[in-house]
């Protein structure tokens, strides 16, 4: 009992860590769509989608016809483009990151071939897995011959991996964090400091100043 119980604990962790990210938006002709997905190093993500048209005559969206394309852009942290790649209505492209952070995933239409259906309005469904969410373990289970046990013994050894990957990225967001609040303290710091200089020496001319107006008055 104790196996299982933890064997379904890390699961529920692993699936809780990286879900598999199903939504559909909408876009215009020559409108771009971007989402941002936090990603460990050495990680791969595998996107699909699908795009359906608005149809006028049905008053619902129909898939849409072979020619429209969709370019799909993707940057790491450093904003360096690790894909840049023109796709169908239809398609699957697949990155691995290599640094971690934030990676921009954008999307975009044809707009040469959106020319033909001015209005309109295009739904895009998209689907990005990332980690071990990935594999195809019914694939994986028939090309090396593995026994229902082994291949359980396999999910569950990239969900550990996965995990590790993912205890990685947070240390390393932690260690951003603490130096960037460093930075930001010696620098409160060091303006406080400014400050007070630009204070005294402020209030030294004022003195003297008014020293010099006494004297010139003869008040004093």
């Amino acid at each position: 009992m104790m196996p299982s119980a933890s064997a379904a604990a890390v699961t529920l962790l692993v699936a809780w860590i990286y879900p598999s990210c199903a939504l559909y938006f909408h876009i215009g002709e020559t409108e771009k769509k971007c989402f941002i997905e936090e990603i460990p190093d050495e990680t791969m993500v595998i996107g699909k989608y699908r795009t359906q048209l608005w149809d006028k005559q049905t008053g619902s969206f129909l898939p849409s016809t072979p020619g429209l394309g969709m370019h799909v852009e993707i940057k790491d942290p450093d904003t360096k483009i690790i894909l840049s790649r023109q796709y169908g209505s239809e398609g699957r492209f697949t990155f691995t990151s290599h640094t971690p952070g934030e990676h921009q995933i954008c999307l975009h239409s044809n707009s040469t071939k959106m020319a033909l259906f001015a209005g309109s309005k295009l739904r895009v469904h998209l689907d990005i897995q990332v980690g071990e969410h990935t594999n195809n373990y019914p694939e994986i289970a028939a090309k090396d011959k593995l026994t229902e046990l082994q291949l359980r013994v396999r999910q569950l050894l990239d969900q550990v991996e996965q995990i590790q990957k993912e205890q990685n990225y947070q240390r390393y967001r932690e260690e951003r964090f603490r130096m960037t609040s460093e930075s930001t303290n010696q620098r409160v710091l060091w303006w406080s400091i400014a400050q007070t200089f630009i204070l005294i020496i402020t209030g030294i001319w004022q003195m003297r100043h008014l020293k010099s107006f006494f004297e010139a008055k003869k008040l004093v």
